[in-house]
């Protein structure tokens, strides 16, 4: 089977531009394996995607409530895709509060798919449905509503097996993964595949969500009531080996590429927190490449930990989200004081204090920037995309090895936790990593900097004659004593700011997308790129003199960056915050930006970003 299959008989094909498909059902109905795989099947398609993972806050929600669904969401493409979608084209909901939930985002004359065995007078109460909403004549008339009784037709496939009735259950989902994937003609293949190494050690298992998928595939095949399916082309895109890569797994490979071009061992401290652990998981797979994984007991001694390796001469890195950074704090202050290179991932999640540990934000700018006691400055760096996690990371590792200071990086949920097809680097194409330890002791002192970085010199412990002090109280500059003088740490301080604004001098070029001069820029950092580039590009093909960039380097900011937004007669700042880099660029620029702020757990949408840029387009000046 294959994304140009010819139509079944009786049945038409569509060919369609780009989809957009949740699946939804409770946490445990496997709706992230399900969208993973249907992603995976997209990808040999070769579509262009972008994911949307959305798991419940409540890690043990009981079954059947709003607050335990789950979903996964997916936009695939003959064209370049930005983000997961506004609205959706077809929701599959397993349960009537999936249905509840996430009802309210599908098209008009969507797609409607059900699992009508799930709406019972039992789970039609836990979801607070006083009739079952599938009898509703205005449910059928709003949308293209197929009730199908996955739980039944997934037993009788597999009806002789030797499993128990919760085996059993559990694959049901699975028909519903092969019913969308005829619906939008995908192949089974790397499903197949999957399920034979997954359960290479359990043959019945495999057997059972073999069938299952194969009967959800015949059952869209077969039944009148879908009378059409459809088609998306492969995506023009550049030739090379891609794979499917999640944000978190994207840092873990940046880190691990960072250290072999080095050729220093990684020691990654950690404690578990959602949802930065996926980096911890990955990086204990490759302790091949010398990579040394810690799960500490707290926070603290996580972060102290790496400091401790980068004091011996390894990339030391640590990483938690926003309330494990604040309980780092005072370890990354030490960093900052003892310029020792640490790279410290904020995987940004819902908050304050706990929050919503499952859902995106972007609100940590201004504690990754200002959130330490004293002046105490970080170089501050942000991915755009799962994919761009990879060379942020890499970037991260140079940066503070060449200018021995603390680097630290903010993604956040939705990039963690999505995908996209990510082409695979040549290692040698990234830029090289030089890092030299001082072995000379003729006059060495530990602060004593170079002209051009003013990173003090890095020496491996126990190098003869280069013994030295180092710690959390203030130093002499150059000789590194113990120095309570007033005008030294004055000067110190001076310095410390300094050295993070001089990486300024290797940021490339700020890149417009549009015009170099008109009506709207609109700036963004992290997550919210795939909405920005989707919203003005809309606007542009709309006539419209807007133009958009993208910050990778939040502290320090680019050289360029206050000519290019003096050039527009309006400035817009899309963030997940209550608005936190525009009170950065109004400090900074005096520029009356103006803030577009959504604060809902969830990535910004493109179609209300066009909203914004076209009411600035109308104002007057």
């Amino acid at each position: 089977m294959s994304g140009t299959d010819a139509p079944a008989k009786g049945k038409s094909l569509k060919e369609l531009d780009r989809a957009v498909i949740r699946f939804a059902g409770d946490s445990g109905d496997g709706m992230q394996l399900t969208g993973e795989q249907f992603t995976t099947e997209s990808a040999w398609a070769g579509n262009d995607i972008a994911t949307l993972p959305n798991f419940p806050a409540e890690i043990r929600a009981p079954a059947g409530t709003l607050f335990g669904v789950s979903s996964f969401q997916l936009q695939f493409g003959s064209q370049r895709v930005y983000t997961p979608g506004d609205r959706l084209d077809c929701l599959v909901a397993m349960n009537p509060a999936a249905l509840k939930v996430h009802l309210c985002d599908l098209k008009t004359g969507g797609l409607l798919v059900v699992n009508t065995a799930a709406f019972d007078r039992r789970n039609l109460d836990k979801a607070g449905y006083a009739a079952n909403p599938l009898d509703e004549p205005a449910l059928a008339e709003r949308y293209r509503l197929h009730k199908v009784d996955m739980t039944g037709l997934t037993y009788e496939a597999i009806k002789d097996l030797p499993l128990g009735t919760k085996e059993k259950d559990r694959t049901k989902n699975f028909f519903a993964l092969g019913l969308v994937s005829w619906i939008y003609t995908r192949p089974l293949e790397p499903t197949l595949e999957w399920v034979k190494r997954r359960f290479a050690k359990n043959p019945s298992i495999a057997e059972a969500n073999t069938r299952v998928l194969k009967a959800g595939h015949a059952y869209g095949e077969t039944a009148e009531i879908f009378a059409e399916h459809y088609t998306v082309e492969a995506a023009e895109m550049a030739p090379g080996l891609y794979r499917a890569m999640t944000g978190n797994r994207a840092l873990a490979w940046g880190i691990l590429a960072a250290a072999q071009r080095s050729k220093l061992p990684v020691v990654y401290g950690a404690y578990p927190i959602t949802p930065a652990s996926d980096i911890l998981h990955e990086l204990a797979l490759h302790k091949r490449f010398r990579v040394r994984t810690i799960q500490a007991e707290d926070e603290i001694a996580a972060a102290t930990a790496a400091i401790g390796a980068a004091f011996g001469g390894a990339i030391g890195v640590t990483a938690s989200s926003g309330p494990g950074i604040a309980l780092k704090g005072e370890a990354i202050g030490l960093a900052v004081t003892a310029e020792l290179p640490l790279v410290i991932f904020d995987i940004q999640r819902g908050g304050p204090s706990t929050g919503l540990p499952t859902k995106t934000e972007q609100a940590d700018l201004m504690q990754a920037m200002y959130g330490r006691n004293s002046e105490s400055p970080v170089v501050v760096i942000a991915p755009a995309t799962p994919g761009d996690c990879f060379y942020v990371a890499y970037e991260a590792v140079r940066i503070a090895t060449k200018y021995m200071v603390p680097v630290m990086v903010l993604s956040d949920g939705f990039l963690a936790n999505g995908s996209e097809p990510w082409l695979i680097p040549d290692p040698e194409t990234l830029p090289p990593i030089e890092v030299s330890f001082r072995t000379s002791s003729e006059g060495f002192f530990p602060y004593l900097r170079d002209p051009a970085t003013l990173a003090r010199p890095w020496v491996r412990p126990g190098t003869p004659g280069l013994e030295h002090r180092i710690g959390g109280i203030e130093k002499q500059d150059v000789t590194g004593n113990i120095s309570y003088d007033a005008d030294n740490h004055d000067h110190m301080v001076k310095m410390r700011a300094e050295k993070v604004r001089r990486v300024a001098q290797e940021i490339p070029p700020t890149t417009i997308n549009g015009p170099a001069t008109g009506d709207v820029l609109v700036v963004g950092w992290g997550g919210t790129y795939g909405a920005i580039t989707a919203a003005v590009e809309r606007a542009q093909t709309e006539g419209k003199a807007v133009a958009s960039v993208h910050l990778r380097y939040l502290n320090p900011l680019p050289p360029d960056l206050g000519h290019i937004v003096r050039e527009y007669r309006k400035v817009l700042v899309p963030e997940i915050n209550n608005g936190q880099l525009v009170r950065v660029l109004r400090a900074e620029y005096l520029v009356d930006a103006v803030g577009f702020n959504r604060v809902r757990g969830l990535p910004l949408a493109s179609e209300e970003i066009l909203d914004a840029i076209n009411q600035l387009v109308e104002s007057k000046a």
